[in-house]
Formats: structure tokens, C-alpha cells, sequence
């Protein structure tokens, strides 16, 4: 996917740390996703044709949220993701002229209501304008016409053509309306009589079932994908679940547990490539590379099993050759071309290093899965106290480097962003105020607080040590203070409330 807007600045504080945990960072995400929307979608569709051969046919969608109904959706767009999409060639108008619409239930819910108590409302200044100009139009037309004459109303886009029917039907009980396709409404002068038995056709496109289809859009293909329950594959891909989650199926829950088990009821089998190729990476003496296209030219050098007739064959579509001729990183489609061969080309790399035979000559896909079971419904957890996020089970317990306490000494007035700065050069950590004077820094590898507690041994200002709960914590130094207040309170009192006693 690509959206508007990645990581929300709003509130302060919520870009993701090192410091979170997996339900402190959904809680972050969640309002980030509530803030941004989906602007493209790429769907790229794996079929085992023969053998070990897999054709794809890869599709790119660009979105836009419904606008039929009571409410406006409103989104937030992040400049510096408007730069970068801009950068790779990413169609703003046809994210925003033809973008196909999608709805989650509960706006569903709501725009059925209304519908069903007559109460919907255009939100469109633009279709406001179209809706007055044709029902002047037809109210000059309908005082000369005779029943059964007809006008034809044109030029109407999109959720112009149920509005149109929808107000005129409404507001005139001697018409009758019917869409004729390429932006066209024709318009009948009917009896009430007739009009009666029209309006309990079965073909009246004008029911609340055919709108509610064409405002659902794309959420059709989303029930599609669900029903269908196969093995939903991405890269990095926690944020895409929950926009999923979000703009499709509901608005994401408060819990992050609640949000786990909704997924992994949608999509009982994830796979995210950055999991599985992490822990390639780790195995195998190749080079060590993130972004989404290295990945795939990595695992497609020559210099990985070469010339192995085993390795699954990876084919364009005829219909969807383009991506063959031509890279288009970060377009929605093409990563989810990029995605797929990926993980068919780690499975089989995985598969040839867990047997000492010989691969067989054509390969399962169920054999592949064999071997990813280990990373199934396992999705990368960007800098965090763990690795993934387990969606069908509980989550692994927190592994981090030990914290550090840096007490700063002769240097008034430094603040976590300062503190910041003056690690960044050596080595990358995230920094929390903990005191007067005093700050905690978290780094996800044991190297660099090696680093830090060696080349900061002697520094003038910064004195950095391993942090100790019961020496450091703000929470233990409070309680252990008023605890000595209290026992000193109680030494006193016994002995001064026992003096007295010592003189019967």
C-alpha cells in the first residue's frame, strides 16, 4: 500500500521507539492510521500454472474514501510522503479524480440507515451544483410532457448518477428514472399507478442494494479476498494491516490483542518477507539489505544457487507485462509483484538448506510453506523489544541491550533532542528523560552500549552507566525516601511517646 502520511507528529511523542512495546506502538499507529488513508493498493495474484512454474497477475488500484452518504471523510496528507511519492511518479489525479471508493461496516451501516429513512444528504459542494442544474432542468421539461415521454439527463460522474435518481424520485412522484451507462440518467413522465409498479421491479438499479454495492468499491474485493483465505503475503506490513483493518473491515479497536484476533480471523495465514529474509540474512553470508527491490535483486543474482533447475520460474501475465520491461518502486502493484517473488525465492533458498538431499524437481507450494511455517502469521516489529509480532499466539517476551543512565554533570539546561545529538554520531539510541540531570538511552544492539560505556569512561560532562531499577528509578527513590521519613516519624515517636513510661 501507499498512503498519505506514514507516522502522525500529532500528538507529540508518537513516533515509534525503541522504548515501545508492541501495544504501546499499535496504540501510536492506530492514531496515525486514523489520521492518513490509503491512496493506492497493489494486489499481485500468485498461481501455481504447472510444476514449478507461477504466472502472476499483478493489479494496482488507486482508492479514494466513499463520499456517498451522511458524512465527509476527512484525512490528513504528510508532506514529506507527498514529496516521496512525487518523486516516483505517483499519479495525484487519479488518486483523487478516479480513485475507487470503499467503506468499513460501520459507515455501511450508517449510509443503509439513511437510505432506508429517506434522510441521506449530499456532502459534495460539486454534486450539489450538478443536482440543482438538473432538477431545473427537469422541472421545466416535465409541466409540457406527456406520459411515457422521456429526457435524457448527461455529463454525471460517479455518485452523481444514484444522487440524481435519488432527489428526483423524491421530490416528483410522476417520474421514473433509469441509468443508461456513459454518465447518462434517462427521465420518464409515468402515472402514480405505473410509477408503483416500477418501483417493485426487480430490476431497479436505484435499489438500496445496488447503491450499497457501488459505495462499497473496492471493500468488494476486500470481502472477496477474505472469503477466499489464502496465504496473504507482504513487506513490513503492520501498517497495512491496519489500514485493512480501518478503511475496510471496521474502525481499529482500542486493544491491541482485539485487533490481533480480528486479523488473524481475516487472514488466518500472513507472511511478511522482511521476517522471513531477516532471518536469512542471518544464516547466510549474503548481503545484508532492507529496501523491498534489493531484497528481490539480491535473491535473484547469479550468485545465489545459480543455474538451479529447481528454483521456481516467475512469469508475468500476458495482460500484465509491463512490470517485466520496466522497475516502478514504491508504485502499489509492482512492490506486491516484488513481494510475492520474494517469498517464493526465500522458500525455496530455505527448502534447499534444510535437506542434505537433493531438492526434488518441482517443488510444492505446500512444501514451501513447510518451511515458512516458522514465520507464519510472524509480521517484522520495527525497532521494538521484539522482532515480530505473533498474530495467531501470544508475542515473544521483550529482548533488549541492557538500559543506560547518562547523569550529566556542569552542562545545565540539556534536553532529550541535545542528548540525542551528541550519541547520534557514535551510534543510534533513544533517549527518555528520567530525572534532574539524568537520562535513560535504549539501543536495540549490544555493540554500541559497549561502544558508549568504553569511548564515555572519562568524559567531562556525561558520566554513563548501566541502569538500575532500584537505584535509578524516579518511582523507587520516591518510595524509598518516604519510607525513611515514615521510619524516622516512628523512631521518634517511640521514643519520645516512651519517655514518659520510664519514669513510673
Amino acid at each position: 500500500m501507499e498512503f498519505t502520511g506514514l507516522h502522525s507528529t500529532f500528538p507529540q511523542n508518537n513516533e515509534p521507539s525503541l522504548f515501545d512495546s508492541p501495544a504501546e506502538r499499535y496504540l501510536k499507529a492506530r492514531q496515525s492510521v486514523q489520521r492518513f488513508t490509503v491512496t493506492q493498493l497493489g494486489l499481485a495474484i500468485f498461481s501455481n500454472e504447472n510444476s514449478n512454474k507461477y504466472v502472476v497477475h499483478s493489479y494496482n488500484f488507486f482508492l479514494f474514501p466513499s463520499t456517498l452518504g451522511v458524512t465527509d471523510v476527512e484525512f490528513t496528507l504528510s508532506a514529506c510522503s507527498i514529496q516521496f511519492l512525487s518523486h516516483y511518479g505517483f499519479d495525484y489525479n487519479k488518486f483523487l479524480k478516479d480513485g475507487i471508493p470503499y467503506m468499513n461496516e460501520v459507515q455501511e451501516k450508517i449510509l443503509s440507515q439513511h437510505l432506508l429513512a429517506g434522510s441521506w444528504k449530499v456532502s459534495s459542494a460539486l454534486d450539489r451544483d450538478v443536482l440543482k442544474k438538473a432538477i431545473d432542468e427537469v422541472t421545466c421539461w416535465i409541466a409540457a410532457a406527456e406520459e411515457e415521454e422521456t429526457m435524457i439527463l448527461q455529463d454525471l460522474n460517479g455518485y452523481q448518477m444514484f444522487e440524481v435518481q435519488l432527489v428526483l424520485r423524491q421530490a416528483l412522484q410522476n417520474v421514473w428514472t433509469q441509468p443508461l451507462g456513459d454518465k447518462k440518467v434517462m427521465v420518464k413522465k409515468v402515472s402514480p399507478q405505473h410509477r408503483q409498479v416500477l418501483e417493485n421491479s426487480p430490476y431497479d438499479h436505484c435499489q438500496e442494494e445496488f447503491i450499497l454495492l457501488s459505495a462499497r468499491g473496492f471493500t468488494n474485493l476486500f470481502q472477496t479476498l477474505v472469503k477466499a483465505k489464502k496465504p496473504l503475503v507482504g513487506h513490513n506490513m503492520l501498517m497495512d494491516l491496519m489500514h485493512l483493518h480501518d478503511k475496510f473491515y471496521k474502525p481499529l479497536p482500542e486493544s491491541y490483542e482485539e485487533f490481533k484476533r480480528n486479523i488473524h480471523h481475516l487472514f488466518p495465514v500472513l507472511i511478511d518477507t522482511k521476517t522471513v529474509t531477516k532471518s536469512i540474512w542471518k544464516k547466510c553470508p549474503f548481503p545484508r539489505v532492507s529496501n523491498l527491490l534489493e531484497v528481490y535483486a539480491v535473491l535473484c543474482s547469479s550468485n545465489l544457487n545459480p543455474k538451479d533447475p529447481t528454483c521456481p520460474v516467475i512469469a508475468l501475465a500476458s495482460d500484465c507485462s509491463r512490470y517485466a520491461e520496466k522497475k516502478s518502486p514504491h508504485e502499489a502493484g509492482y512492490d506486491a509483484f516484488l513481494c510475492g517473488s520474494v517469498l517464493l525465492k526465500s522458500a525455496h533458498l530455505l527448502l534447499c538448506r534444510s535437506t542434505d538431499d537433493a531438492v526434488e524437481a518441482h517443488p510444492s507450494f505446500s512444501q514451501y510453506l513447510t518451511v515458512l511455517a516458522e514465520y507464519v502469521n510472524k509480521v517484522n516489529f520495527i525497532r521494538g523489544g521484539v522482532s515480530s509480532i505473533n498474530f495467531s499466539g501470544e508475542d515473544a517476551p521483550c529482548q533488549r541491550p541492557p538500559l543506560l543512565v547518562v547523569h550529566v554533570r556542569g552542562w545545565p539546561g540539556l534536553n532529550e533532542r541535545q542528548i540525542y545529538q551528541e550519541f547520534k554520531a557514535l551510534c543510534r539510541f533513544d533517549v527518555r528523560w528520567l530525572s534532574k540531570n539524568q537520562f535513560i538511552l535504549l539501543s536495540n544492539k549490544y555493540k554500541h552500549v559497549r561502544r558508549v560505556l568504553r569511548d564515555y569512561k572519562h568524559h567531562p560532562h556525561l558520566r554513563v552507566s548501566l541502569y538500575r531499577h532500584w537505584r535509578h528509578s524516579p518511582r523507587v527513590n520516591c518510595l524509598l525516601q518516604v519510607s525513611g521519613i515514615v521510619a524516622l516519624w516512628s523512631l521518634l515517636a517511640f521514643v519520645l511517646g516512651g519517655a514518659p513510661c520510664c519514669s513510673f
